[in-house]
């Protein structure tokens, strides 16, 4: 193995000791050299993952079977399992910047369709996250919630927005839905489980349907299997490549990528695998995305926190512009990226997050002869744009953060977050 490749691997191996508790001593680098040189043996970090063999509880079984049930829609063609298809970690299966729904199936969202996956760690939404600092507590601002602006407090209430929403399964209201659900295949097992009493309230039979949603996502293994690479490098079972360990580097180095300060990659209290998100928002500035039906509308502007989609922070104006971290694993099986589903490919947005400041008018358009940034905000909130974390904390005449060589390897390192890569046994 050569110096340098020592030095990579004793690098990586700093990184995951601080990512959490060592078990026992191995490197998680793979050399590429000749045969003649053995690798070093890897880090094992002690993580407490989930068994796949769990059963469901009886109240997640109806939601599995809600979760995929068509007839439950105005259309009677759409699941929760068609906009999130398991074999694609719970999102869509193509690469339209939004999903098409509604009675007639032909309703445009207004934003990309997120994962399901890697939810169930999701603290319930402040306004204010405090964190320890050696000056006390630090704000690190809005955090927790779901969907992209955190308006949902939990799964269950998160599970009747799409239900709902006219351009999703279009129910519209309570009494839609609980017609629908007693003349579905789930019918008979509902009342089993909650007894016929509660149809005579259909904001009841709402809350249940969600509730047993959320017991599906939150107990089914396949919504949280860990079974990456990454986390078989974790386990002692395997080695990062040359270029991973390169990447993974970068992920880390405040002066690079600086992944690693929003997507934390750390071991959780009890040995909580790494959720690769601290749930917080940030607004970075997308470019606006035509390919979105309402964008055509140039007043019309999706704002994240402050609206529209959510209304009680609408008078909260530093917020607007802010869309919450997701979690980075799976992040390579994706079709499209960020909120607005404006890139198409990972190596897209790392370039981006790479070239936004440096080289704008690769991202931005021009108006009026000059180069209009951060184009999918209304120009009085372009203010709250994130130019102090880096790598966005660059001016133009700095250049890119990242070589083409570093942003190739990191794109090496994100592609060991997706899942289908460690064999566990049933």
């Amino acid at each position: 193995m050569s110096m340098r490749s020592n030095a990579i691997a004793a690098s990586v191996s700093v990184l995951l000791l601080f990512s959490g508790c060592q078990k026992q001593a191995e490197s998680p680098m793979k050399s590429t050299a000749s045969a003649q040189h053995k690798p070093m043996p890897a880090k094992k970090i002690w993580v407490e993952y989930p068994s796949p063999d769990t059963p469901l509880s009886a109240q997640a079984q109806l939601g599995k079977q809600l979760f995929f049930d068509a007839s439950l829609s105005a259309s009677g063609k759409m699941s929760c399992a068609t906009c999130h298809q398991p074999d694609y970690a719970y999102a869509p299966a193509n690469n339209l910047a939004v999903q098409l729904g509604g009675t007639d199936m032909q309703q445009p969202g207004t934003r990309a369709v997120p994962s399901l996956r890697y939810l169930s760690f999701t603290p319930k939404f402040t306004r204010h996250f405090y964190i320890p600092s050696s000056e006390g507590l630090e704000d690190e601002g809005p955090t927790g919630g779901f969907t992209h602006d955190g308006a949902a407090e939990t799964l269950s209430k998160q599970a009747a927005i799409p239900i709902l929403a006219a351009n999703e399964m279009a129910n519209l209201t309570a009494e839609n839905f609980s017609q629908k659900l007693q003349h579905s295949p789930v019918a008979n097992d509902f009342i089993k489980l909650f007894g016929a009493d509660v149809l005579k309230s259909p904001d009841k039979v709402l809350e249940l349907a969600g509730n047993a949603l959320e017991a599906f996502q939150t107990e089914d293994y396949s919504f949280h299997p860990y079974t990456s690479k990454f986390d078989a490098v974790v386990s002692g079972e395997d080695q990062f490549t040359e270029s991973e360990s390169r990447g993974f580097i970068v992920f880390h180095d405040p002066r690079k990528g600086n992944c690693a300060k929003c997507h934390i990659d750390r071991v959780g209290a009890g040995g909580r695998p790494a959720q690769f998100t601290d749930f917080e928002f940030e607004a970075i500035g997308a470019p606006r995305n035509a390919e979105i039906p309402a964008n055509k509308n140039p007043a019309y502007f999706d704002l994240g926190i402050c609206g529209p989609v959510r209304k009680d922070l609408s008078k909260e104006t530093s917020y607007c512009g802010m869309f919450k971290t997701p979690t980075l694993r799976n992040v390579a099986t994706r079709q499209v990226f960020l909120h607005n589903g404006v890139f198409k490919s990972l190596d897209e947005v790392i370039h981006f997050y790479a070239e936004r400041d440096s080289k704008p008018e690769k991202w931005f358009p021009k108006s009026h002869g000059k180069i209009e940034l951060y184009n999918d905000l209304p120009k009085k909130y372009r203010e709250n744009v994130d130019h102090i974390t880096a790598p966005f904390n660059r001016k133009k005449t700095d250049g890119p953060v990242m070589t083409e060589a570093e942003m190739q390897d990191l794109l090496a390192f994100l592609k060991t977050l997706d899942d289908g890569y460690r064999k566990v046994g049933h």
